[in-house]
């Protein structure tokens, strides 16, 4: 594996994706993860694609050291947004071992992410194999509903 760095046109469509769920349109399966920055603590957003789990609600980061993925393990807890609907969530990065089943199932739940692996050079065929074999080296994390 190479060291897989995001494309030149994925700041822009994050801009258009967020700025459609701004307006409320629901863009497929994509959500927005707000956390606060970890050096500025200003908001930082990037669309995403949880799915569920075994009951959790899981995600995925696209590389391996994305800006999102170090802000959200320093934050812990942000807002999942999709439309005008949002939650407080608390974010829990899993270990390799966790990882695993949950990269296993990547494959099968988020076929737009096998795309964006294949393309970045992560994965050959997109297999669960090759996903599941990536854990320690992709952020994994889960959603738990924030209760007040």
């Amino acid at each position: 594996m190479t060291n897989p760095q995001p494309p030149r046109w994925l700041k822009p469509m994050n801009r258009f994706m967020m700025a459609v769920q701004k307006l409320g349109l629901h863009t497929g399966p994509a959500y927005v993860l707000t956390v606060p920055g970890r050096k500025s603590g200003k908001p930082r957003s990037t669309p995403m694609t949880p799915f569920s789990h075994d009951g959790g609600l899981y995600t995925v980061a696209g590389y391996p050291g994305a800006d999102w993925a170090r802000n959200a393990k320093a934050a812990g807890t942000g807002t999942l947004s999709r439309g005008r609907r949002s939650r407080q969530v608390t974010i829990v990065e899993l270990g390799p071992e966790e990882a695993r089943p949950v990269l296993r199932a990547f494959p099968e739940q988020v076929p737009v992410g096998v795309m964006f692996a294949k393309r970045s050079g992560l994965v050959r065929d997109g297999t669960p194999d090759e996903f599941e074999a990536l854990a320690g080296t992709l952020a994994v994390f889960r959603f738990d509903e924030l209760r007040g």
